[in-house]
């Protein structure tokens, strides 16, 4: 069914027009048809005159602030676990199996092993970062292993300290587990993208290990609910 357009020509002359608040005068050279059903105006190429009315005041587009700060952050839990020092220190310090379990660790790979020393390449990837590293790591077998970031363009600074410590009298096949991890990102615009990416990443990291700890030694010692703890703190 043909589609009928009620049409109206309009007379040569001044069309107000407006923009948001900036009124306007618009000298129309040709005539202009007004298209009823659509709610348009029509007219063949032309040039138009445009006379702006001084009086009217634009209204200032409006403006989105995104915070720019660069802030290191810092994130640490502390636990009882129903493992042994040893087994959960051989856990961590183990970097060459991070990436079948550690959460968004696509590589790890130790490249330097010394009495008490390691260097180790890792590679992250969180969406829409991914990023290599290495890490320099110092093991006190069965009490501590820590790694910093020493290279990557990801991280200004990162930071992770895993300590070992005796659990609770009675139980000896349990351990206390401080965990934490200081990070600020090289780039304020990866900052601002990866950043929540990441906090997932940390809370996600005792868990991740005490798993890999289930996976490997078996289930862990019961523990009475009266006498677990488990205190996290971030900044």
């Amino acid at each position: 069914m043909a589609l009928q357009l009620a049409t109206r020509r309009l007379s040569r002359g001044i069309l107000n027009v407006s923009f948001g608040s900036v009124r306007s005068k618009v000298r129309l050279e040709q005539p202009v048809r007004y298209l009823a059903a659509c709610g348009i105006l029509w007219t063949n190429p032309q040039r138009w005159t445009y006379y702006w009315d001084q009086k009217a005041t634009p209204t200032p587009p409006a403006r989105t602030f995104i915070s720019l700060a660069n802030k290191r952050k810092q994130y640490s839990e502390r636990r009882i676990m129903g493992y042994s020092m040893q087994e959960m220190y051989d856990v961590v310090a183990n970097v060459d199996d991070y990436k079948h379990f550690v959460p968004w660790c696509k590589k790890s790979e130790t490249i330097m092993k010394r009495a008490g020393h390691a260097k180790a390449q890792l590679e992250v990837g969180f969406p829409p970062v991914v990023e290599r590293y290495t890490s320099m790591i110092t093991n006190v077998r069965p009490h501590l292993v820590k790694a910093v970031c020493s290279d990557g363009k990801l991280f200004n600074h990162l930071e992770t300290i895993w300590r070992f410590s005796p659990g609770i009298p009675g139980y000896p096949r349990t351990c206390t587990v401080d965990f934490s991890i200081s990070f600020e990102f090289r780039s304020v615009l990866h900052s601002q993208l990866a950043t929540v990416f990441f906090d997932e990443v940390v809370k996600q990291m005792v868990a991740a290990f005490e798993s890999r700890a289930g996976k490997l030694y078996g289930p862990e010692t019961r523990i009475p609910r009266e006498l677990m703890f488990h205190e996290v703190h971030q900044t």
